[in-house]
């Protein structure tokens, strides 16, 4: 949706990309457009539009517009405000923890695994605890992968072993012994009160009581999962959306050969 498509705004502002000083973008430079929605336990009215419009004021929005506002039942409606904020975050100032790794192709990957592992690696993954979703762990195990990027079951050099969805931490663990797993995929999609981090959490202290936890790459991915997320838990590596089975298995068979895993 276009800044100019509902904007009256006719004031000039600095134009002037300062990146310590960052705003959001609508059609010009620093103008801080901004688009939110929301839904609201209302009427579709015009009462309920002017209470989208206050709490859009309230959030900190200036000269707020409600663009679009569509009913989803008789007492629940749906919200789309437009309008502009002034506050600025010093973008030079940030630091993000990533996954640091150029990430190989298919074929790319089963030359490294080839040449500086010289086997086959195991990699088994599955959506552990109550997390009933298999979506994000099928677009990395399973053979047709998602968006032309194929899953680890296509690799000539993996052993992948899907588990599927709903799998408790002990059972998870017991399989990856009995296949000899060099590298433990953790999918979770489920994130109310914060459920995922203490199944993950759990996964991490059941793998130490183990003795093994050293012993295995352990990565876990999901919509709110964030690399810096995943090392604070104990994890070697997070992978949040956007990120494909390549960008995995390039991490796991990297790390496998700089902590001597062979």
């Amino acid at each position: 949706m276009s800044g100019g498509l509902y904007s009256t705004d006719k004031r000039e502002f600095d134009k002037t990309l300062d990146l310590t000083k960052l705003k959001p973008y609508g059609d010009t430079m620093n103008d801080g457009k901004v688009q939110v929605s929301f839904t609201l336990p209302v009427p579709d009215n015009d009462k309920g539009a002017e209470a989208a419009k206050l709490l859009a004021k309230k959030m900190g929005l200036e000269e707020p517009n409600v663009a679009h506002h569509q009913s989803l039942d008789k007492n629940f409606t749906f919200y789309v405000v437009y309008g502009s904020i002034n506050s600025t975050v010093d973008y030079e100032s940030i630091h993000v923890q990533t996954v640091e790794v150029d990430t190989l192709s298919m074929e790319e990957i089963n030359e490294y695994i080839k040449e500086n592992i010289k086997r086959n690696i195991v990699i088994v993954g599955a959506s552990t605890g109550t997390d009933a979703h298999t979506v994000g762990i099928d677009a990395v195990m399973n053979m047709k992968g998602y968006a032309g990027h194929y899953g680890l079951e296509r690799y000539d050099m993996i052993d992948a072993y899907n588990l599927g969805s709903q799998v408790a931490n002990e059972d998870f663990i017991k399989k990856a012994i009995e296949l000899k797993a060099d590298v433990l995929l953790v999918s979770q999609t489920v994130t109310q009160k914060n459920v995922h981090i203490q199944n993950l959490t759990e996964l991490v202290e059941l793998l130490e009581a183990e003795g093994i936890r050293d012993k295995v790459i352990l990565i876990c991915g999901g919509p709110r999962i964030s690399h810096e997320l995943a090392k604070e838990l104990g994890y070697d590596a997070g992978f949040g959306p956007g990120k494909y089975a390549d960008d995995v298995a390039t991490f796991a068979v990297t790390e496998i050969t700089s902590r001597g895993l062979k």
